[in-house]
């Protein structure tokens, strides 16, 4: 494939690279908030369907918004997104998106959900596969291709020293 066609990364890769990426944060966020809170006092605040607090708004929203932006800026990517191969790219220039364009779609990862997940469902129907989140950012992900010509040379490079 070319590099003027990217290969665009489609609905159910994205949404396996999203549930990786909660599980990931789940792994490391939930100990701490047993540790704040306990487990008990977690569960109930659970059932009882309110937040507990500033606290539970740093570690719900806060935290996890800033680790996936540093993720996007310093990798292009969230860890799930690197299990498969995928980046985020300018939709323009193919080029890594700015600090601020990471920041517009983090942010419209909320307009894409409001309503009833559209935005997000939009990957699956878009020819570019955009949801409404990329779209207001102007990125698209993309999947990295792997140059078996450049991975070959790698392999000759290597048995040659």
């Amino acid at each position: 494939m070319s590099e003027s066609q990217p290969q665009y990364a489609g609905f159910w890769i994205r949404t396996f690279a999203a549930i990786i990426d909660s599980i990931l944060l789940a792994l490391v966020l939930a100990p701490i908030m047993v540790a704040i809170y306990g487990p008990e006092q977690l569960q109930a605040m659970a059932y009882a369907g309110h937040g507990g607090g500033m606290v539970a708004v740093l570690f719900n929203y806060l935290v996890p918004a800033i680790v996936i932006i540093v993720f996007w800026v310093y990798r292009s990517a969230t860890p799930g997104k690197m299990l498969f191969r995928l980046e985020i790219v300018d939709a323009k220039t193919g080029a890594q998106p700015s600090t601020g364009q990471f920041i517009g779609r983090y942010l419209g990862y909320y307009v894409s959900i409001i309503p009833l997940l559209l935005g997000i469902i939009w990957v699956a129907v878009d020819k570019r596969k955009q949801g409404f989140h990329d779209k207001l950012a102007g990125t698209v992900v993309i999947r990295k291709v792997r140059n078996l010509e450049q991975d070959t040379d790698s392999a000759d490079t290597t048995v040659m020293r």
